[in-house]
């Protein structure tokens, strides 16, 4: 049985070193990536780590992921190994060792994260659009002002690069590198 960390913060410029403070184990994973899907380097190589009776340890849940069907996949995944999940902020245990009460509330949970991220990107399009409106939009150099939040707000929506850059009137290059950016977020 091993005692495996899983740590993430969304940028770059966050710090690690408070999550699992004081914690002994034996192998530790630990990312710069934003929760918003499954698709980083150290979870999955963490899933493929653990074994049969290992424990994970996590800080808090929104730090596993911010997305409810995510975050139980990768529970159910962890509960198939035979291995469990224990998360140290809101003092659950999911997987292997978890109960009835435990799974209802990771449920509840899981959901508050997908709104926190949700009410976030909301509030960053109200912000951007409150300040062109009040023409406090700065532009980089000679280039025209970027609707960045509108941007934003119809990636999540799913539409396409090429379609949101024509909407917009920026390049796909543009597009591009602000949903690149928001991925790191």
């Amino acid at each position: 049985m091993a005692n495996v960390g899983y740590i993430r913060v969304s940028s770059v410029q966050q710090n690690t070193e408070r999550q699992l403070d004081g914690i002994k184990l034996d192998k530790v994973f630990t990312e710069k990536a934003s929760g918003k899907n499954t698709e980083r380097e150290q979870l999955n190589a963490m899933l493929a780590y653990v074994r049969e009776g290992d424990v994970i340890h996590c800080h808090e849940l929104s730090r596993l992921g911010r997305n409810v069907k995510d975050l139980l996949t990768i529970i159910d995944t962890v509960k198939e190994k035979g291995a469990s999940i224990e998360f140290h902020k809101e003092r659950l245990t999911a997987g292997a060792n978890e109960n009835a009460v435990s799974r209802m509330m990771l449920g509840v949970l899981a959901s508050v994260a997908q709104m926190e991220r949700e009410m976030m990107l909301e509030r960053q399009a109200e912000g951007y659009q409150a300040a062109k409106a009040a023409g406090r939009i700065a532009k980089r150099g000679n280039s025209k002002s970027v609707d960045r939040v509108g941007i934003v707000s119809a990636l999540a929506a799913g539409g396409s690069i090429r379609t949101i850059a024509k909407d917009f009137d920026v390049s796909t290059q543009t597009v591009q590198r602000i949903k690149k950016e928001q991925e790191q977020e």
